[in-house]
């Protein structure tokens, strides 16, 4: 697929860091596939339907949504893009820790598929502090989430938490 590209991730919330390095990306790309990353192996606060549905409502509206196709996605990454026909991945890096991460996937990647490359993209410098971690944490103890993720990922942020546990 020509001028494509896979922005992979749990998406265990969506954030504000991620919606910008999507929007970003929709400046670049003509397409671009989200992955919503599921292991049943792995307890996460919102489930893989959940997510998909809190990504899909962050971006209806948009003048870039058009751009965007949200699927659930289990296995290989670079197997999931060689059978989409898609070369580039990209991958947002808020601070020397994440790239220091993405830097040894993209080069597995590179070993394993050497048709495909990985871009990276910085959120805007106010969103570089802002992690998945940081945002449940915050979320746990019922803290202000309103500068780390849209309002309606607040909302369901709220009703999954009570005393610091998921419930």
């Amino acid at each position: 697929m020509k001028n494509a590209a896979i922005y992979p991730g749990s998406f265990d919330p969506l954030t504000n860091g991620h919606l910008d390095i999507l929007e970003r990306a929709a400046q670049m790309f003509d397409h671009i596939v989200v992955t919503i990353a599921v292991n049943n192996q792995k307890k996460g606060v919102f489930t893989g339907d959940e997510r998909e549905a809190l990504l899909r409502e962050a971006i209806q509206g948009k003048e870039w949504s058009d751009k965007i196709e949200i699927q659930q996605f289990t296995g290989l990454l670079i197997n999931y893009a060689r059978k989409r026909g898609i070369h580039v991945l990209l991958r947002g890096v808020r601070q020397i820790s994440d790239f220091e991460y993405e830097f040894r996937m993209a080069l597995t990647n590179r070993r394993l598929a050497p048709e495909i490359d990985t871009l990276f993209l910085m959120p805007d410098e106010q969103l570089t502090f802002i992690s998945a971690t940081i945002v449940k944490e915050v979320a746990a103890w019922g803290g202000d989430l309103s500068s780390f993720v849209p309002d309606h990922v607040a909302k369901a942020l709220q009703k999954k938490f009570r005393n610091g546990e998921v419930i």
